[in-house]
């Protein structure tokens, strides 16, 4: 399966999302890309269900940070839609979810993801332990990356335009067919 065959469904972080940030660069590039806005958690899970549901070809689920436990939260919604996977980066654990926006995040869903998913984690990610993040990959029953010291795979950590990042999702979508 090619990106072109696809419409990506790029759903980033809380919060203020740099120009710099690989998810900003990708989805601006990328010809079949939509961004979400950035809203609270069921707004944004809300606006993922719509896209989907509104999507004129199969869509690809790509989130990062809090928007992978947005795809997650949505995912029973999803289920029979035309989504064919979720590439799924630095999603924070639950403790550090209590921390952001005044609390207004819900655990993290740990049932097995209705597609094809893989979660890509740095094993220096302040926001979760590589152990955490293996155990959600394994809940969500996505194929799980490590993607070493790697810190959040932001900008800020030297991930802006993320190429490793880019070769990974080729890789992802050559399993999806």
């Amino acid at each position: 399966m090619r990106i072109s065959d696809l419409d990506l469904i790029f759903i980033p972080e809380a919060g203020v999302l740099s120009s710099d940030h690989w998810i900003a660069r990708w989805s601006a590039k990328l010809s079949t890309a939509k961004l979400l806005p950035v809203l609270d958690p069921l707004a944004t899970a809300a606006a993922l269900i719509a896209a989907v549901n509104e999507a004129a070809r199969p869509t690809l689920l790509i989130g990062y940070s809090t928007g992978a436990i947005v795809a997650a939260m949505a995912a029973p919604s999803l289920k029979g839609a035309n989504c064919r996977g979720a590439f799924l980066v630095g999603p924070p654990d639950d403790e550090t979810l209590k921390t952001l926006d005044g609390g207004a995040w819900p655990q993290a869903p740990r049932e097995r993801l209705p597609w094809p998913s893989v979660l890509v984690a740095s094993r220096t990610d302040p926001y979760s332990s590589h152990r955490r993040s293996l155990a959600l990959a394994s809940d969500w029953g996505a194929d799980f990356v490590d993607a070493g010291e790697s810190g959040r795979i932001d900008a800020d950590s030297g991930h802006g335009p993320w190429p490793d990042g880019l070769l990974r999702l080729g890789g992802f979508l050559k399993k999806l067919g």
